[in-house]
Formats: C-alpha cells, structure tokens, sequence
C-alpha cells in the first residue's frame, strides 16, 4: 500500500497517511494542524498521477535515504581523510555502493517536498530536473 509523507506546514513534523476515500484531512500529532488532503482513483491502486496536496503533476525519483546523514558521513569521513590518507573516504564509498544497491526508491513531488513510497507507477519518473524544480517552485510555472 502507498504511504503519503507530508510535512506539516505549521511545526515541519512528518505526517503519514494512507490513501482513501475517506481521507480529507491528516493531521499532526505534534501541533493538531490538520492538512487538507484530496487523493484521486488512482491513489487507491498505489499510482501517482497528482499530488493530494498541492495538486501538482510533476514528481522526480530518488533513492530513500536521509540527506542530512549522507552529508554528515562525508564531513566525518573527509574530516578523517586529513589522518587517513583518504582511506576513509574509501571506505565511504564502498558503504554508498552497498546502500544505493539496497535502498528503494520514493517519489517526491517538486512543489510541496511530499514523499511517496511504495508507489505502483513508480518507472514513469525521472530523476531530480533542477530546471523543472526552479521552473515549479520559484517562477511558478507548471507546464
């Protein structure tokens, strides 16, 4: 079943949501800021075609890792390089290979950073597209 990450606009806690018929709102455990929702037909059989908050059609592909901890573990691991002699970032990278082998994929939509994971369709998207991402989130252009 497809599971809708949405960040909650008032505190920036994580949301999670299934997809239904019944679902108009989800709201945040740690501030009770209900977020409207609205899911499509083909929500409920785990595609993407429209984002259920912000409506927007355009989603990019990534690998489902943590940012932050990527960058922390190349600061540490380049930190280490100076006594290392650059084995650390080595053994960095074998690390990467290992989890980019083993981690899944999420779609995230380019206008409101929604995460969805376990989603059917998920061969129709691209990869990240910094032009689509400025084009949608600072000129305000969807086509």
């Amino acid at each position: 079943m497809m599971t809708v990450h949405i960040t909650c606009p008032e505190c920036g806690s994580g949301i999670n949501i299934y997809p239904s018929k019944e679902a108009s709102s989800a709201s945040c455990d740690i501030c009770q800021k209900e977020v409207p929702v609205k899911f499509d037909a083909s929500s409920y059989k785990n595609e993407l075609e429209s984002c259920p908050c912000c409506f927007e059609t355009k989603f990019y592909k990534q690998k489902d890792f943590n940012r932050k901890i990527g960058v922390i573990l190349f600061v540490i691991a380049a930190i280490l390089a100076i006594w290392t002699y650059g084995v650390s970032l080595i053994v960095l990278y074998l690390f990467d290979l290992i989890l980019f082998k083993r981690l899944g994929n999420i779609v995230v939509c380019y206008n409101c950073d929604t995460v969805f994971r376990e989603v059917e369709n998920l061969n129709n998207f691209e990869g990240f597209d910094h032009e689509t991402n400025d084009r949608i989130k600072y000129a305000d252009q969807t086509a």
